[in-house]
């Protein structure tokens, strides 16, 4: 019989941090970096600048362990406005590297295999869900009632929460959000990932043992861990973890709360890798 101390969740930590524009959601990465662990973003912002600001100011020797794909369809102008120029790829190039981190001589296997030392992170969901609207959209343009474009892509973007969070995706995952505030039935604000839609922001967070939110107050970032009237922050270790760390350590204090650092990790065959 399967023991509760043995569940898997001691192993691989499944984080949804969240935060309006500018309050430090990709800069607090570099925490993780310092730490130990190696970094799989897909970049579906084109936002890392921050990212590799601070890697360079705290530990240059380590910017090795930062890989990135940045996915975002070109644009072009026409007669009729701003439209997608050609066909949409970067969500269904995302799906692929969810699947086989792999593109033209780069080849690291697959990410449901990288191990507890690794973080695959989906920076950002917000745009994650424009990209999955453009595919859903280039798939059937002909339709004649759009909330179908909608649906499709909701469907697309809480399959990939599913397999992110999922027991078989044994690695760490980190997927950033911007923040949708919208007001409930019972006339309360509340604040929710903002993904493809209003529907979809109130389930996302069900798919995540933990929820973290970046803040910027007065000039000062933090990283709020505990649940407020506006953000139901969660967590494992409620009785361990602090209600905030600074924005400089937090990501990385956050994760030293819930499991071993990558220096005493067990290094498994899956980080073995190479590029071909």
């Amino acid at each position: 019989m399967p023991k509760l101390s043995d569940h898997q969740s001691n192993d691989f930590v499944k984080l949804l941090l969240t935060g309006d524009s500018g309050s430090g959601k990709t800069g607090a990465k570099a925490s993780l970096v310092k730490a130990g662990y190696r970094l799989f973003i897909l970049d579906m912002d084109n936002g890392l600048d921050p990212l590799k600001t601070f890697v360079m100011h705290e530990c240059p020797a380590m910017v090795g362990n930062v890989e990135f794909r940045t996915l975002r369809d070109k644009r072009k102008t026409t007669g009729a406005g701003v439209i997608i120029d050609g066909k949409p790829t970067a969500w269904i190039n995302m799906m692929k590297m969810l699947d086989n981190w792999k593109y033209d001589d780069v080849d690291y296997g697959k990410p449901s295999e990288f191990g507890p030392d690794c973080i695959v992170i989906i920076d950002s969901l917000s745009f994650a869900s424009d990209a999955a609207f453009d595919w859903a959209q280039s798939m059937n343009p002909g339709i004649k009632d759009p909330r179908q474009w909608f649906y499709t892509a909701q469907q697309q973007v809480e399959s990939m929460l599913a397999l992110l969070s999922s027991e078989g995706f044994r690695t760490n995952v980190i997927v950033d959000s911007h923040v949708r505030y919208s007001t409930g039935d019972d006339g309360r604000n509340k604040g929710y990932p903002n993904a493809i839609g209003s529907a979809l922001g109130p389930t996302i967070p069900r798919y995540f043992n933990h929820w973290a939110q970046c803040e910027n107050k007065a000039g000062k970032r933090t990283i709020q861990t505990a649940a407020t009237n506006m953000f139901d922050l969660k967590n494992t270790k409620p009785f361990s973890m602090q209600k905030n760390y600074p924005l400089e350590t937090g990501l990385a204090d956050f994760f030293a709360v819930l499991r071993e650092s990558p220096a005493k990790a067990e290094k498994p065959k899956a980080l073995t890798l190479k590029r071909i």
